[in-house]
């Protein structure tokens, strides 16, 4: 504001004076307006669903991966089978598998391939990841209801400019990504690129039960102190979009182009006990994208939202090497006719010889329009199609080429949401109904031969099925800052292709005979905070579940009272199966506390009981395994994370930050019937970390120490995971170019 020089009466002055005063204490009022104002997250949190927002912006500047960031939230365990790169499943307080949604901008993240996905996607290109536990908003209905994981990428393209970042750690473990925005302000045009690469040998050290040593005499040793080959991992990948922004016939409208590849060698089957050398398998994915957003479309207050991709993936899986191996790196041996010979294997690492290919073209399209129609009440209507047309072909058998299994599996889902504020705003509710309609076929041709002739049979499978679902979600401000929230679903949940027909990659045997899962779920729970006091600020938030599953899909873990002794639930292969009746109760809780804006301090934890409920055998006989927590899930989980910013250290306007996290996963079992050798140990993780950001605030460097004790940690089937390891990351900023 420019003063005059110029006198004026005392009167004008004076009435000047009294008009600056009240412009002032306006814009400070104003100012107070924004400051309560909900951000993002608090929006998302407070709507009625159980679901956490984690917000990527400081994590994106540390040598953290996507999955790391999802394993120390309230509730979420990241099931990974060793190092980057390793096959990854989720679990949500006991959900897990086909009940749970792994979304990318509200598309499954598996049409987009292996190579694409949470395990390489960097923080850096992620705006926020939702957990939702239970029901789902309209635009990410489909066929869950355990809940769902979100990422949302960043999209803003108000301001051009370009991140790069690049870092190196142990294991040989090397990662860079580059993302770049650009936006024509005159045309609206706007470009939106990001890519990634990601290499590492995973040669850590494993020293716990899981690793055994057979000797000549075919006696088994174990624990065994190992390190890790035949690991290696390579990833690429890349994501262009271009497309207008705010412009009058378009919120935003974006196509673009997704694709990826990687390596990864595979070193054990399901469990560790049986090392493979050189089995591998690699993996491509394009994809074609669109994206289109338009708040008043056609008409206001009539919002009209498309995701479309359509995909095409391929595996290529080869496993010829017919020596049986040791952790030690030497092949095997056995003694005949009193001397020591190398051991064969039958043609594979995993069986017979193999080398085969998956090729996979997948349509999946979203598409919401939602009319408010009336101030505070809205509806919404969602289709989503989803259809995966897979080929797998035998190519050590050329002549067998037009023998290739084909499959398909599809599925239409339509659903309708209703959400209405009333009671002066303060009550949010949100109605949903579902109709879905699925199919499944699997062709295979196999040649028969009939009185010395050959001729190719084709063998049909179809089946079809269609279900409804419903649910309800509430959220009640009772007082300022505190939210009772509650939902409730019942719904069914398909196989999925992988689950029915298999992925030999991941070592899943296809079982085509697999139902369809129920669940009935309830959560509720409360929010409370931020309460600010002035330098001090705290939140809490806790949350019950009960869930109920009939036919629940699950990998098929070993029953104890169908082996002889713990060699034989050294396993390399299993499928999913139905288990029956399940019930899981439980809840978690999370407070967060920051003082000053410097300390930013987080507590969470979950404990649930995830049961087998089906009270009768086959025979009608009291089922054995009644009462029994479901095993391979650990149900007992808690993170302590502590952030401290110090100003000015080195040099004036530079920021450097501390982190120390504490995670806990409680002992659990991986057998039916509970043996204590099937018993996996509690778990501490402790991880050390810090950044430093220079005054020009375009260059970071972080260091971080993971697993900070080399403590013995274990996942799915007590695969054990990396020890101590030490990264260095650099990211910098570039804010203009053109």
């Amino acid at each position: 504001m420019v003063f005059s020089q110029e006198k004026q009466p005392k009167e004008k002055t004076a009435v000047t004076e009294k008009k600056n005063r009240k412009e002032i204490e306006e814009a400070e009022e104003l100012n107070a307006v924004s400051i309560k104002g909900k951000s993002k997250k608090e929006k998302i949190e407070t709507t009625g669903f159980a679901v956490n927002v984690i917000e990527t912006k400081d994590a994106s500047l540390r040598n953290l991966t996507t999955n790391e960031l999802l394993d120390r939230s309230v509730g979420v365990r990241v099931r990974q089978n060793g190092g980057i790169g390793s096959n990854v499943e989720y679990n949500l307080n006991g959900m897990s598998g086909s009940t749970i949604g792994i979304f990318l901008d509200g598309i499954e993240v598996s049409t987009f391939g292996s190579s694409f996905n949470l395990n390489n996607i960097p923080p850096s290109m992620i705006e926020r990841i939702e957990v939702y536990k239970g029901i789902l908003p309209s635009h990410l209905t489909g066929d869950y209801v355990g809940g769902a994981i979100n990422v949302v990428l960043k999209k803003d393209v108000s301001q051009n400019n370009a991140t790069a970042a690049v870092s190196y750690g142990s294991f040989n473990t090397f990662q860079s990504d580059l993302s770049a925005n650009y936006r024509d302000k005159k045309t609206g045009i706007s470009f939106r690129g990001s890519g990634f690469y990601t290499y590492t040998d995973n040669s850590f050290e494993t020293w716990g039960r899981s690793t055994t040593y057979v000797n000549h005499l075919q006696q088994i040793i174990r624990p065994y102190r190992a390190k890790r080959f035949n690991n290696d991992y390579k990833s690429v990948g890349g994501r262009f979009e271009v497309g207008f922004t705010d412009t009058k016939w378009a919120d935003q409208f974006f196509i673009g182009y997704n694709g990826s590849s990687n390596y990864r060698e595979i070193p054990h089957g399901i469990t560790m006990a049986v090392p493979y050398v050189g089995r591998f398998n690699e993996t491509e994915a394009h994809a074609l994208i669109l994206n289109y957003t338009k708040k008043d479309f056609l008409l206001k207050d009539l919002a009209l939202n498309i995701n479309a991709v359509r995909s095409e993936r391929s595996t290529y899986l080869q496993d010829t090497v017919s020596f049986a191996y040791n952790w030690d790196g030497t092949i095997r041996e056995v003694v005949e006719f009193g001397e020591r010979v190398p051991l064969r294997t039958n043609g594979g690492q995993q069986g017979p010889k193999t080398i085969t290919n998956t090729d996979r073209k997948i349509t999946n399209a979203r598409s919401n329009l939602g009319y408010m129609i009336a101030n505070g009440h809205r509806i919404s209507i969602n289709h989503k199609y989803e259809a995966t047309n897979r080929k797998d072909e035998d190519l050590l058998n050329p002549a067998s080429q037009d023998l290739a299994t084909r499959s398909l599996v599809s599925k239409h889902i339509i659903s309708m949401n209703y959400e209405a504020e009333t009671f002066n705003r303060k009550l949010k509710t949100n109605f949903l109904g579902k109709y879905t309609t699925n199919r499944t076929n699997q062709t295979k041709s196999e040649i028969v031969t009939t009185d010395g002739v050959n001729a190719v049979v084709k063998r049909d499978t179809t089946t079809s099925n269609y279900n409804f679902g419903y649910g309800a979600t509430a959220s009640y401000n009772v007082i300022s800052d505190l939210f009772v929230i509650g939902s409730t679903e019942n719904s069914y949940i398909m196989p999925t292709e992988n689950q029915l027909f298999g992925a030999p990659e991941i070592n899943i045997l296809p079982n085509l005979s697999l139902e369809p899962e129920k669940n009935i779920n309830y959560n509720l729970g409360f929010r409370y905070g931020a309460i600010d006091s002035g330098k001090h600020k705290i939140s809490f938030y806790a949350n019950a579940f009960w869930r109920n599953g009939y036919k629940k899909i699950t990998q098929q873990a070993v029953d104890v009272s169908e082996i002889e002794d713990e060699a034989d639930a050294d396993i390399q292969t299993t499928r999913y199966v139905n288990l029956g009746r399940t019930q899981a109760r439980g809840f978690e809780a999370e407070i967060i506390y920051i003082y000053n804006n410097r300390l930013n301090a987080s507590l969470n934890f979950s404990k649930f009981n995830n049961v087998f409920k089906q009270e009768r055998d086959e025979n009608g006989n009291a089922h054995s395994l009644f009462g029994q927590q479901v095993p391979n899930e650990p149900y007992l989980t808690a993170n302590a994370n502590v952030q401290y910013r110090f100003n000015d250290v080195f040099q004036k306007k530079s920021i450097l930050n501390a982190y120390y996290t504490i995670g806990y996963v409680g002992e659990y079992y991986i057998v039916w019937g509970q043996p204590d050798w099937s018993l996996t140990p509690s778990q501490f993780i402790h991880d050390l970390g810090v950044s430093y950001r220079f005054p020009s605030k375009k260059l970071v460097a972080s260091i971080d120490v993971k697993n900070l004790l080399n403590a013995e940690i274990y996942d799915n089937f007590q695969i054990q995971k990396p020890g101590r390891g030490i990264y260095f990351k650099l990211n910098y900023t570039f804010s203009k170019f053109l």
